[in-house]
């Protein structure tokens, strides 16, 4: 058994933002296989849907935690369906990658993620594999370029709570389409 979790807030306001770029990849996975919506699970604390793809169960999970308890949800999610973490994908958005990239990883540090900080935090180990979705664009880096740290700081966390931009919305079905793609060649 495998469990997917895509990283972001669970707010209608939060919904087509950077932040929540992990939920909209979970969404494609679910839609790709007939699942059209997700159930709430008040003890774990997420929207849950259950796929099978090959040979392979897979939980959806999308955390209703928002993006910095994202551990506390995870746990228990993976202590109910008994899933270790080398069989846990998390998809996730990353500031230091060009929007339009994708990139896998296992067994890395958060990267300043502060979702990814409170998974490691929770499980005890970075030995889980993350599909972590580009964001980066010439507004992120002007905001990163900002002398004053606050600034950077609060432009930083405004980016990320942004909506796409109109270009990158024409992008984001083919840059999901890869991030699909990434995360159902991790479970074979």
């Amino acid at each position: 058994m495998w469990l997917i979790l895509g990283i972001g807030n669970p707010e209608k306001k939060y919904e087509s933002t950077r932040h929540n770029a992990g939920f909209m990849a979970v969404e494609i996975i679910a839609k790709n296989h007939k699942i059209n919506s997700f159930r709430e699970d008040p003890k774990l604390q997420a929207q849950i849907a259950e796929i099978v793809t090959d040979k392979n169960k897979v939980i959806l999970a999308k955390p209703m935690t928002y993006v910095n308890k994202t551990g506390e949800a995870l746990k228990k999610i993976a202590q109910k369906f008994k899933i270790k973490p080398d069989h846990i994908i998390i998809i996730q958005d990353d500031l230091d990658i060009p929007f339009g990239k994708v990139k896998n990883s296992f067994d890395k540090n958060d990267g300043g993620h502060k979702g990814i900080a409170s998974i490691i935090a929770t499980l005890r180990t970075k030995k889980f594999y993350r599909v972590r979705i580009g964001l980066a664009n010439p507004s992120l880096k002007r905001a990163r370029d900002k002398k004053n740290d606050s600034t950077k700081i609060d432009q930083v966390s405004e980016f990320v709570l942004k909506k796409f931009s109109p270009t990158e919305i024409k992008e984001l079905p083919k840059v999901l389409k890869i991030v699909r793609e990434r995360t159902v060649l991790l479970m074979k």
